[in-house]
């Protein structure tokens, strides 16, 4: 797996300033739908590897982030394009639905 793991310190440099789509899933270690799409989006991400990059983001010890995009339920999935949210997934989805919105944002805008 290729998860980058997103906090307040580093969102600005990894994500905002990404010059390829950035999926961004924020999670926190006590939330049971976000175990659940944890091994997609790892997959995922060894698949978009170099196409998108995909990591994650606890929301407890990261509260800056996740307020800033007014996270209130989670999973949410953000993906940033050109350092600002092209689209959003929340909650436990099957896979596909997933790669369905990553392939859509690697078309050309």
């Amino acid at each position: 797996m290729h998860l980058i793991e997103f906090t307040d310190a580093n969102f600005e440099q990894e994500v905002i300033k990404s010059d390829i789509p950035v999926l961004v899933d924020f999670w926190a270690v006590w939330c049971g739908p976000c175990k659940m799409i944890a091994p997609l989006v790892g997959e995922l991400a060894g698949e978009y590897e170099g196409k998108v990059k995909i990591g994650k983001l606890d929301v407890d010890n990261n509260p800056q982030v996740a307020t800033t995009y007014g996270i209130r339920s989670i999973p949410t999935l953000l993906i940033f394009r050109d350092g600002k949210i092209a689209d959003q997934i929340i909650g436990a989805v099957p896979k596909q639905a997933i790669a369905q919105k990553l392939d859509a944002q690697l078309q050309p805008a």
